[in-house]
């Protein structure tokens, strides 16, 4: 471990987040810290956060162990009470360079504000991103919707977006710096705008950037919700070649009474519309999808229904997660599937995205794809397929060059220059 180890688990936001973490440690000088950027989207993100703790701690017994993230924010009490455990640092406070300075000085163990007061956020500028040949932008945090299996808004507080100024100039900047792919990212992604002004949206912002930032190469959309997809962001990712076409949705089930149960605001036949359609205009497109497996009350046709959307939408790349009944949610208090059910439906899912994935491998053998490129050779597609480049033909890192498909292994494809 290094003397400033920082540790991240979860979204593409919190990869963001902790680089500005970096960026602030530098600066405040710290050292002989490890710092553990948690996630509560399941119970088992949890485990794995406090087992890498009590782990470090036993390896590494003179550093100090900050803890930060949504699992914090949300059970600070918890992580406080840890005996390997320094400091406890809310999600509003992990982003300000004061919380560092601060805690060369300090024996206080808990700084955490209340999230849900916050009404704003405020820009970070990043000029560099560890082991990274891509830049992700925060756009917007937070998030107003009550899923009922969902703590992310208690640990995020409400969505909050960054002015349309303030993202174009953070792109100018990686731009300058050589970052030939930019990733917008947020809690929930489309629901970005309406708090900073009535005409503002995710689709507004997109058109802003792209009319303004001429030299940037690919625009990459993180998770997003196909519901909240207007007539001008539809037209833009359907029309306009730098947007990657590479869509992650929300999904979550493709049952429409688990959808309701959930309080998810899409029925299956929206999702489906939607996916048909853009692949109509774009067939290069690939669509991945976050589906939770064994949701309460969750019968076998309903978890058929679920496993039918993946050839309905035709979806590649899947986070499946069991169900994992998170505490005071009203989804923990509905009729439980039992674990073992839960585990056999979450494996199926997987081997049928398994499936997909050797399908479309298949499918890519021949075609000449763009790969902009990362360490060892590997990188990825414009449409998120991941290859890796053989031959002895060097490869820089950060580059976009045009690749041949010859072949591919479990998990990647093969190519030659």
């Amino acid at each position: 471990m290094t003397n400033k180890d920082i540790i991240t688990y979860g979204c593409r936001l919190n990869i963001y987040e902790s680089e500005v973490i970096q960026k602030h440690m530098d600066e405040a000088g710290l050292k002989n810290y490890i710092l553990f950027n948690s996630c509560s989207v399941t119970n088992e993100a949890k485990k794995k956060v406090i087992n890498d703790i009590k782990k470090a701690k036993k390896i590494s017994p003179q550093k100090k162990i900050i803890v930060t993230g949504c699992a914090s924010q949300i059970d600070s009490e918890f992580f406080t009470n840890m005996t390997e455990v320094d400091h406890v640092i809310g999600n509003k406070e992990k982003m300000e360079l004061n919380t560092y300075l601060s805690l060369k000085n300090s024996q206080l163990k808990n700084k955490i504000s209340d999230i849900m007061q916050l009404k704003s956020i405020a820009p970070q500028f990043i000029e560099s991103y560890n082991n990274h040949s891509r830049a992700f932008i925060q756009i917007q945090n937070g998030c107003d919707h009550r899923c009922t299996f969902c703590t992310i808004p208690f640990g995020r507080g409400n969505s909050r977006s960054l002015p349309i100024e303030k993202i174009i100039e953070q792109i100018n900047i990686l731009n300058e710096k050589g970052f030939n792919e930019i990733i917008l990212t947020g809690v929930d992604l489309t629901s970005y705008g309406p708090d900073i002004g009535k005409n503002i949206n995710l689709g507004v912002l997109v058109q802003n950037i792209l009319k303004k930032n001429k030299n940037l190469k690919r625009l990459r959309l993180s998770s997003i919700d196909s519901i909240e997809i207007d007539d001008l962001l539809f037209d833009i990712i359907s029309s306009e070649k730098k947007i990657m076409p590479h869509f992650h949705l929300s999904m979550q089930s493709g049952d429409n009474m688990i959808l309701k149960r959930m309080k998810r605001r899409h029925q299956r036949e929206h999702a489906i519309d939607f996916c048909s359609k853009l692949k109509r205009i774009r067939p290069e497109v690939i669509f991945g999808a976050d589906l939770i497996a064994g949701f309460p009350t969750e019968t076998e046709e309903m978890f058929h229904n679920t496993l039918k959307i993946i050839d309905e939408c035709d979806l590649t790349l899947l986070h499946v997660f069991p169900f994992s009944p998170m505490q005071k949610t009203p989804a923990s208090k509905m009729p439980q599937v039992p674990l073992n059910i839960i585990k056999e439906r979450a494996k199926i899912l997987r081997e049928k995205g398994q499936l997909k994935i050797i399908n479309k491998f298949k499918d890519t053998i021949g075609q000449k794809l763009n790969v902009l490129t990362e360490k060892n050779s590997f990188g990825y597609s414009e449409n998120y397929l991941k290859v890796k480049i053989t031959g002895n033909q060097k490869v820089d890192e950060g580059q976009i060059i045009p690749v041949y498909i010859t072949g591919y292994g479990s998990s990647y494809l093969k190519a030659t220059i």
